[in-house]
């Protein structure tokens, strides 16, 4: 991923009810290309960007160091064509070369869709949970 692709980065997020700004989206590329725990990947066809995922090292007091997939989308005319399998791919390789066993995601309970996706490639599934914001 590079910052000139903030704009399709964008859109695909949209697809799943993501709306930052284009300027929010670069500013947030700029601090993942700068973080050395964090990565990001594109996926392109006929010079068109298709799907990106997002990772990061993530290390907990109580469990093992590994790497979670923070943000994995496919353009909705897409879905189905193994974009998705080819991103997940890459972050794979990423997390070994960080030197992680364990690759792991959280997916929104109403995404059924994607729950096969990722049993499909053999992730299974751990716990439900939910999660809280504050404004701070």
């Amino acid at each position: 991923m590079k910052a000139d692709d903030a704009g399709a980065v964008n859109l695909l997020s949209r697809q799943l009810g993501y709306p930052l700004s284009i300027e929010q989206t670069l500013q947030n590329i700029h601090a993942v290309l700068k973080s050395k725990d964090h990565t990001a990947f594109v996926a392109e066809t006929e010079n068109k960007i298709v799907g990106w995922i997002g990772a990061a090292q993530s290390i907990m007091l109580e469990v093992m160091p590994h790497c979670e997939i923070n943000g994995l989308v496919t353009d909705e005319n897409y879905r189905g064509k193994g974009v998705g399998k080819l991103l997940i791919g890459k972050v794979k390789e990423w997390a070994k070369e960080k030197g992680n066993e364990i690759l792991s995601l959280h997916c929104n309970v109403k995404r059924t869709e994607a729950h096969l996706f990722y049993e499909h490639l053999g992730f299974k599934e751990l716990k439900q949970q939910k999660n809280y914001v504050i404004n701070i």
